[in-house]
């Protein structure tokens, strides 16, 4: 009946979108692709594809198996992966998805300390601007989230390791530098500069700008830190940050951290894992590892 390999001739053929280009990824024959997929539709009884022209179209028996197929063949390498690491002494690989893209710096005074304490265990850190966490972290693809905006779901299990404050970040001569906060419609005439994600997932708009009916000047996307404190100090704009992190750039760039609104917005970073993975011991460690780490940005 259904196999693995009638699961990954229906991802290929998706990913593909031929039965002989899936056939050579899959190192078959056209042929035997088709006679395999051919005898799985007469044992179920339902057709997987439509024929259209030269294309194929997925039936909604088909969709479903795509939708298995997505879902079951990640954890499935997952498991041959973590069972040969086991047949070779190892104890297992981390992967790690970001979706708080300041946090890389603090993530790598955990990782530091937490790969002397497990020789054992590799560490791999995914970093995407449109990283779409929570379906990698149910679809095996990571085994820890990082991420300021947890969402609860079941099988999920997310812990705060951290607290901090987003505040917004100037040039040391800028204007609003000696201010003790910011309001929203002081940033009207400013270019804001954030990293390359949906404005709903920016706090500075959807906790500061955009409940007062405000918009900036100009709203422009740059990837790496560094060169977004950079454009910054020169004066093309103005970011928001957490504040440990502006404060670790301030000594060496001349940009300072500016609260925004007479409270603040308090964030926290939380580490999310399949609640299946929670009591791991390497996964355990690590998550531990990470609160005790609060002190590295409270002293920042």
């Amino acid at each position: 009946m259904l196999e693995r390999i009638h699961l990954c001739i229906v991802q290929q053929v998706e990913k593909q979108g031929s039965l002989t280009a899936a056939a050579a990824v899959l190192h078959l024959t056209q042929s035997a692709l088709s006679h395999s997929m051919k005898k799985l539709e007469q044992q179920l009884g339902t057709t997987i594809w439509l024929r259209e022209g030269r294309s194929l179209r997925l039936t909604q028996a088909g969709e479903y198996l795509l939708a298995v197929a997505n879902r079951v063949l990640p954890q499935l390498a997952l498991a041959e992966e973590r069972l040969q690491q086991f047949a070779q002494g190892e104890r297992g690989a981390l992967r790690i998805g970001m979706e708080c893209h300041p946090c890389y710096q603090w993530l790598l005074k955990v990782v530091s300390p937490y790969l002397a304490a497990w020789p054992g265990v590799d560490v791999d850190v995914k970093q995407k601007f449109q990283f779409g966490g929570i379906g990698a972290l149910l679809g095996y693809e990571i085994d820890l989230l990082v991420t300021p905006d947890p969402l609860y779901k079941p099988g999920l299990k997310f812990e705060p390791v951290f607290d901090y404050e987003q505040v917004l970040v100037v040039a040391r001569d800028h204007s609003l530098a000696s201010a003790a906060y910011v309001k929203p419609q002081q940033l009207t005439r400013e270019v804001l500069i954030s990293y390359p994600v949906d404005i709903d997932r920016l706090d500075i708009f959807n906790q500061f700008l955009l409940p007062a009916g405000i918009a900036p000047k100009r709203h422009k996307t740059i990837e790496t830190t560094d060169i977004m404190l950079q454009m910054v100090a020169s004066g093309r704009g103005v970011a928001a940050l957490p504040r440990w992190l502006v404060q670790e750039y301030a000594a060496r760039m001349d940009v300072v951290p500016v609260r925004l609104g007479t409270r603040g917005i308090a964030k926290q970073i939380f580490l999310g894992v399949r609640a299946a993975d929670a009591d791991i011991d390497y996964v355990r460690a690590f998550i531990e590892l990470a609160g005790n780490s609060s002190g590295i940005t409270a002293q920042a």
